[in-house]
């Protein structure tokens, strides 16, 4: 059995700690080394970090806890790799919860098939539903995805994947300078490289419910920003293969639908407004106010999602005019 090195970055994250390592730690794949990566954290996380390491004395697993200056995710993936020495290195986030047979069942599926290169293998990450509306969106909208997922797909997504090693170094691994997104940077570069990206949908990964709108609306905002960076280097549509086939983005269904939106309810406002110009009683701002209650309260929602990929959109153009975050 080859080692396996599974790497995990965080920043801010200290009631996250314990469940995730214990997770990591829970694999029942060996050898297996775990690198724990604590991203300039200002809460107590290196110190949990620190802690589960000394009370988790696992004589099969090493355990490596590195403290680190604020760098971002990227490099935080970069500093776990270049500690790894398993022939594959898994990535996921702090904030996840693996089954046990999340290792495993990659490593079943990591020879291919005849005349594929497997480079990465990819789980399914499962987002737990919550209590409120944003997080059951979230987890409906997931859920939709990987149901269309072919065994041979385009990402090998941050929370639940696995790398070959000498793939990874040799396509210079994760950069620094990228603004998010690296897990669809390397993969589009392992698949040009001629690499294949295999689904297994038995290697399940658990993400805790995004239930606050304000965190769910950053993370929209975060995706588009590192996205316009993508769409620069890639295309609009995908990346290109060695035999001169196209790739299509795996973000592309989701934004398309999500951002139009914005420019809906912009023709919306211009509609009302042209209407209340024949009924002065109503008034332009008691229109919209109307128009806002009567929509309902998921459309709302997709509206500011929609607002939010605008705004990483507009960021992202900034980062590409003046030569920012990967671009």
């Amino acid at each position: 059995m080859s080692l396996v090195s599974i790497t995990v970055c965080a920043r801010n994250a200290e009631n996250w700690v314990h469940q995730c390592l214990s997770s990591l730690v829970s694999q029942d794949y060996r050898p297996l080394q775990i690198i724990a990566v604590n991203d300039g954290s200002s809460d107590l996380t290196f110190e949990k970090m620190q802690k589960f390491k000394d009370m988790n004395d696992v004589s099969d697993v090493e355990l490596i806890i590195i403290d680190s200056e604020p760098r971002g995710l990227s490099a935080g993936r970069q500093i776990g790799l270049e500690h790894a020495n398993g022939k594959w290195v898994a990535i996921t986030d702090i904030d996840c919860r693996p089954e046990p047979n999340w290792i495993s069942s990659m490593i079943l599926v990591s020879e291919g098939h005849p005349n594929e290169d497997v480079m990465a293998i990819t789980g399914q990450t499962i987002f737990n539903e919550g209590n409120t509306r944003v997080s059951r969106l979230r987890s409906k909208k997931i859920r939709q995805k990987y149901s269309n997922r072919s065994r041979v797909t385009t990402l090998a997504n941050g929370p639940c994947s696995m790398f070959r090693k000498d793939a990874l170094i040799s396509i210079g691994g994760f950069d620094p300078s990228w603004y998010h997104a690296e897990d669809m940077e390397v993969s589009l570069k392992l698949i040009e490289l001629g690499g294949t990206i295999v689904y297994s949908p038995q290697a399940l990964v658990n993400h805790v419910a995004e239930e606050e709108i304000s965190i769910f609306l950053r993370k929209r905002i975060r995706d588009a920003r590192a996205h316009v960076r993508i769409i620069r280097k890639y295309g609009l549509l995908g990346g290109n293969l060695p035999n001169g086939n196209t790739i299509k983005h795996d973000f592309t269904g989701d934004a398309i639908q999500a951002a139009i939106f914005f420019p809906l309810l912009i023709c919306s406002i211009s509609i009302v407004y042209y209407l209340s110009m024949f009924n002065l009683e109503l008034g332009f701002f008691s229109a919209l106010i109307l128009v806002l209650f009567t929509i309902h309260p998921e459309s709302r929602l997709r509206i500011f999602w929609s607002i939010s990929l605008w705004i990483g959109i507009s960021l992202g153009i900034y980062d590409a005019i003046f030569k920012k975050r990967g671009h």
